[in-house]
């Protein structure tokens, strides 16, 4: 891609200086007595690496020349398995959006050549692999999970189970759920 081309991601810049959030949360228990502020820290934290994931994400990205949508589909027809075929409903369901926007990534990636649409049992639709997609996948795929990795080499494997199990424990909590028992095995996005 090139550097002038005006789809690309932002450039990195440099860290611009932030308050401490510990200084912002104790300028808030100055300001609004009363009011929790013991969240600030955890959650600004939550927040900048949350950003930092993902233009990390968008640049590996845009540099394979896909984006987030389409390494979404054809990574859940990947995972699927042999023949690597599902319905337009179980894609949508699995990518965890509509019906709608399912049918507009599957539109463009049946153009790309990477999908090929079939009529499945009934009235469904169905969505394979192409040779094409096939290959794809694997490239986006194999230097997607390197960078991650690299965003997490500086963590032991201890610490990362446990950083999973209280991420999971809290995104359980803010999604309104219970959270599953601590050991307890959690479902692999």
């Amino acid at each position: 891609m090139r550097p002038d081309d005006p789809q690309a991601p932002p450039a990195p810049s440099a860290p611009t200086a932030r308050p401490d959030a510990h200084e912002v949360a104790a300028a808030w228990a100055r300001e609004l007595p009363g009011v929790p502020t013991r969240s600030v820290p955890v959650v600004t934290a939550a927040k900048l690496l949350a950003a930092a994931l993902r233009r990390r994400r968008e640049s590996v990205l845009y540099e394979l020349g896909t984006d987030a949508a389409t390494l979404d589909l054809l990574s859940t027809l990947r995972r699927a398995g042999p023949p690597y075929r599902l319905t337009t409903r179980e894609l949508a369901d699995r990518c965890l959006v509509t019906a709608g926007a399912i049918s507009q990534r599957v539109a463009r990636a049946e153009r790309d050549g990477l999908v090929e649409r079939r009529a499945g049992a009934g009235r469904t639709v169905e969505v394979a692999l192409a040779p094409a997609g096939h290959a794809r996948v694997e490239t986006l795929a194999r230097s997607v999970l390197e960078a991650d990795d690299e965003l997490v080499a500086g963590l032991d494997d201890e610490t990362l189970v446990q950083l999973e199990d209280v991420l999971d424990r809290w995104r359980r909590h803010a999604e309104g759920r219970a959270p599953a028992p601590r050991g307890s095995a959690s479902p692999a996005s």
